[in-house]
């Protein structure tokens, strides 16, 4: 029930949850982390919305472990699921953990973030974080709050680091490139490409088979998309889906939807058509290859038609 009136109150305030919450012990216990490639670490968060069973557990979280220190790529939903994953660090070394990644507001990505307020890290985020932190975080801890408990939901964290254009950090035996993206899927992502292994960790600027959920630009996230491309890397861990993928058909299959969403969206302007008709026809030749469809979609047009209809 919590759950539900969280996201009704996302869609209406227009403000995305969908990446909102528990990790209770029985979600813990099905989770594993995943090494993908040398000393790269990916834990995958199942599809499903946030609720009091899996702590927002649902995104793509983990860590690298190089020479002289640990970075997390990403912190996880709450505050448990950041524990949890310092735990799995824990667990492979005990080298200090110097950066955890925060690659964007929502906050399955970024609510773990006070798990490792002990490490001293350096907090990593794009330059629009912080602002759109201090816009949403409140609304988003209390929504947390709500569906977790106090104890479990966490705190915001503010970016200690913000990436204006790019950057990189060495660990010592491996760069990670920093990309600050424009408007896409949100107005503040930041991508990392590990330049010795060639993986890219694009956050939610990749879904698999979990609908991509917009709350930025479509037509930004085009062509960040496209600039993706361009990164130099054969493989990816997405932000929702498998550890990791093949960049280029996940790519695809990606911009197919934002393609369907596009041109669907635009029809529907030109034929006047009103919102509630292009909410429930737009895009729907997608309906069948993604996970939560029917709860996302609707949103993902209504955010297109605020952006299309002034073109």
């Amino acid at each position: 029930m919590r759950s539900s009136l969280s996201r009704r109150a996302a869609l209406f305030g227009g403000l995305c949850l969908c990446c909102l919450p528990s990790l209770g012990r029985a979600a813990a216990e099905r989770f594993t982390m995943r090494e993908v490639g040398p000393g790269i670490f990916v834990r995958c968060g199942p599809h499903e919305e946030a609720s009091a069973e899996n702590d927002d557990a649902i995104a793509n979280i983990g860590f690298i472990i190089g020479r002289d220190g640990v970075l997390v790529t990403e912190s996880g939903g709450s505050l448990a699921d950041g524990q949890w994953l310092r735990a799995e660090i824990r667990k492979r070394t005990d080298k200090p953990i110097r950066h955890v990644v925060l690659t964007h507001v929502h906050p399955d990505h970024c609510f773990g973030a006070a798990a490792f307020a002990e490490d001293e890290p350096s907090f990593i985020g794009h330059h629009a974080l912080r602002a759109a932190l201090e816009s949403r975080g409140e609304y988003y801890r209390q929504r947390l709050t709500d569906i977790l408990g106090a104890e479990k939901a966490g705190r915001v964290v503010y970016p200690t680091e913000a990436v204006k254009d790019a950057t990189e950090i060495d660990l010592g035996d491996r760069i990670l490139r920093f990309t600050a993206h424009a408007t896409a899927h949100t107005n503040c992502d930041l991508s990392m490409l590990d330049t010795g292994s060639g993986l890219l960790f694009p956050a939610d600027l990749l879904f698999v088979n979990r609908i991509p959920s917009l709350d930025g630009s479509l037509l930004g996230w085009l062509k960040e998309a496209e600039r993706l491309k361009g990164a130099g890397a054969a493989r990816a861990v997405p932000g929702h889906g498998p550890a990791s993928v093949e960049l280029a058909p996940a790519l695809a299959d990606l911009t197919r939807y934002l393609g369907a969403l596009r041109d669907g969206t635009r029809r529907a302007i030109a034929e006047d058509w009103p919102i509630e008709k292009a909410v429930q026809t737009v895009a729907q030749s997608e309906r069948d290859n993604w996970a939560l469809f029917d709860l996302y979609n609707g949103r993902n047009v209504t955010q297109a038609f605020k952006e299309l209809e002034w073109e």
